[in-house]
């Protein structure tokens, strides 16, 4: 009877390690297989962060790109602009971002006269209106055009003039910081349409704004 008893427990205690070593094995195995999850989880994190970082790339890339023909395709006056804003130190970024002109038939510039009608006053309206939406930090060079009814010298002024009675509204009406606007004169030198006819004078009289940041 004694020696059955001891079978009996020597067979309980090999069952209960047996199925402990199992038990263990199970654990074991949960353990890797949820340490492998956890890996591949953590991978496939920095997967994700590799591939954002290579479409930021791709993306300033593309910007890059876009600028630079941007820049091609820019009017000889709005290139010469951000050269002239880069070389003074005043841009962010030193890109350009567009071009507006307010031509004479448009904004009404009086005869050889320097003061903003109505119509040009609306434009100026709507135009800091954009930049206010568009919440950037802008560089403006206003530039004066004329046509070439009278002298060079004389042109010249009045191109000034009126570059300088945009930037005067643009400041007080609208808070543009002085610092962040320049203004400059062509005067006759760069006409965009054929100066012999009435129409194409009417363009060639301008103040366009060209924006950088």
């Amino acid at each position: 009877m004694r020696t059955q008893t001891m079978a009996v427990l020597v067979t309980g205690v090999a069952l209960a390690l047996g199925a402990s070593g199992c038990a263990t094995k199970t654990y074991v195995q949960d353990q890797v297989g949820q340490a492998t999850k956890a890996s591949d989880a953590k991978i496939g994190e920095v997967q994700k962060q590799v591939e954002a970082t290579q479409s930021d790339v791709a993306a300033l890339k593309t910007s890059d790109s876009e600028q630079n023909a941007k820049i091609a395709q820019l009017s000889d006056t709005a290139r010469d602009a951000l050269a002239r804003a880069q070389e003074a130190g005043k841009l962010a970024k030193g890109k350009f971002l567009y071009e507006v002109t307010l031509t004479d038939d448009a904004v009404k510039f009086g005869l050889n006269r320097s003061e903003l009608s109505p119509e040009a006053k609306a434009a100026l309206d709507a135009f800091a209106d954009k930049i206010a939406k568009e919440n950037k930090n802008v560089y403006i060079e206003i530039q004066g055009h004329t046509d070439n009814i009278g002298s060079a010298a004389y042109n010249l002024k009045l191109g000034q003039a009126r570059a300088e009675t945009v930037m005067r509204y643009l400041n007080m009406q609208h808070g543009f910081p002085l610092h962040r606007m320049n203004v400059i004169s062509y005067g006759d030198s760069k006409p965009i349409a054929d100066n012999k006819t009435k129409a194409g004078r009417a363009q060639n009289r301008r103040v366009a704004l060209v924006v950088l940041q």
